[in-house]
């Protein structure tokens, strides 16, 4: 598996950050305001299910916010979920 930042990418005019595996887009839906960056949303296909791909593509979406000094609300429970289980991301919730 190649590593998930790379494959990641900010489709900033669908408001999205997007991986696409198999053929299948999985995406993390966000609203930005100023300086941060609400997660409202995560979609991973069915047939994407249970192997990762949304924890992939929310680490690389939040490395990637970080990268740009942001800070995230976490209104999406996967995203929340995410963060709670992985602390060195924690900082970055406004």
């Amino acid at each position: 598996m190649s590593d998930a930042t790379g494959d990641v990418r900010d489709n900033a005019s669908e408001s999205r950050y997007e991986l696409t595996v198999d053929g299948y887009l999985a995406a993390a839906y966000y609203k930005t305001h100023g300086n941060v960056v609400t997660f409202v949303h995560t979609e991973v296909p069915k047939e994407l299910g249970g192997k990762g791909i949304g924890s992939r593509l929310v680490k690389a979406a939040l490395e990637q916010v970080r990268a740009k000094n942001l800070k995230v609300v976490a209104q999406c429970p996967f995203v929340k979920g995410y963060i709670d289980k992985h602390a060195e991301f924690a900082d970055l919730l406004n």
